[in-house]
């Protein structure tokens, strides 16, 4: 079959069509083994003379939303991506590009959310940038985020509990079989607030997005040892982090359906919709895998802070196993594909 040779929506949709893409057309073009985790471990963030860098680009539609905005979650988002890899987020640039006409309220309110959520981690903007295009090149804002990170000082007597790996971080290839996961919130929260704001369904008026900086949640985890490594499940959500560890780390993952928590109104707006929550993007939740040895203190720590309470062990990785298994609630097993792109587009 002859290939397609212009870009799709799926091809920045973070799922199997986005990695193949970034491996096989992005990849071959630049330097890739720079660092201690460097571009080709597609991780969420960079490491380079232990300095944590990452960056993203940010596109939602609509960009106001219940539980949060464009502003809240670029930077809520690049925070997410530092800690993902056992970093301390210490400093942030913002880039903005906006269409002509765009309205001067509507602008002021996603930048009073960005600066709220800067003082509320004391993590500073230190550097930006302004473009305006014409009002035909773009509909709404677009804001990319950067952000730098130094190693967390409670790394090296976390790693230590979490088996003695070789490695100095949080990166997607370090799981372990008999590693447990836990997932330290529901599903499918910002998905799904997105699309019903976007298409007006309103699902009973209970919608609201998970945006959250993880700082809390990743220091109490980090603190009792043993996180091999976490992920926060954006585009592709919970079915493609787990597809990405098992692949990344030669290993397979089993998880129990009945244990990952999902709110009612996103389970019964799937099922309307026909989309699977496991596989919709979030923006404040983790994924960890964790020594059994310490995976109930960290489950317990975890549901101790805000943004953690309804956390949840989830599964385990198998050494017997290949890619992700689900457990489903009539006792049955499937496999959890990756998805080929996140069916809800421009959620962030």
């Amino acid at each position: 079959m002859k290939k397609d040779n212009r870009i799709s929506m799926e091809h920045g949709a973070g799922g199997e069509t986005m990695t193949s893409f970034i491996k096989e057309e992005i990849l071959p073009l630049f330097t890739k083994d720079l660092g201690e985790i460097s571009l080709e471990y597609m991780d969420d963030s960079a490491v380079i003379d232990d300095v944590v860098f990452t960056i993203d680009s940010h596109t939602v539609k609509p960009i106001i939303f219940p539980g949060g905005d464009l502003g809240s979650l670029s930077i809520c988002g690049t925070i997410n991506d530092l800690l993902a890899v056992g970093a301390m987020p210490r400093a942030i640039g913002l880039a903005l590009v906006m269409p002509e006409g765009f309205e001067f309220s509507r602008l002021k309110t996603i930048l009073n959310s960005a600066s709220e959520i800067s003082k509320e981690t004391g993590i500073s903007i230190v550097a930006g940038d302004t473009k305006v295009v014409g009002r035909d090149d773009l509909d709404d804002p677009i804001i990319t985020t950067a952000g730098i990170g130094r190693r967390y000082p409670s790394m090296d007597a976390n790693l230590e509990r979490a088996g003695g790996r070789n490695t100095r971080w949080l990166s997607d290839n370090n799981l372990n079989p008999g590693d447990k996961i836990i997932l330290t919130g529901s599903v499918g929260d910002h998905g799904i607030t997105i699309l019903s704001e976007r298409e007006g369904y309103g699902f009973g008026g209970e919608v609201s997005s998970d945006v959250s900086a993880l700082v809390e949640v990743m220091e109490v985890a980090l603190s009792q040892g043993g996180v091999a490594t976490a992920k926060d499940p954006t585009r592709g959500g919970l079915a493609n982090a787990l597809n990405e560890f098992a692949a990344k780390s030669g290993v397979g993952i089993e998880v129990d359906e009945c244990k990952i928590p999902i709110k009612d109104w996103v389970e019964s707006a799937g099922e309307m919709l026909g989309i699977d929550p496991l596989t919709i993007g979030n923006e404040g939740k983790m994924v960890l895998a964790v020594h059994p040895s310490r995976a109930q203190k960290v489950l317990e720590a975890v549901k101790g802070t805000e943004d953690g309470k309804d956390a949840a062990m989830i599964g385990e990785v198998k050494e017997d196993l290949k890619g992700v298994v689900l457990r489903t609630a009539v006792g049955g097993k499937r496999i959890l594909e990756p998805p080929v792109g996140d069916p809800v587009p421009r959620i962030c």
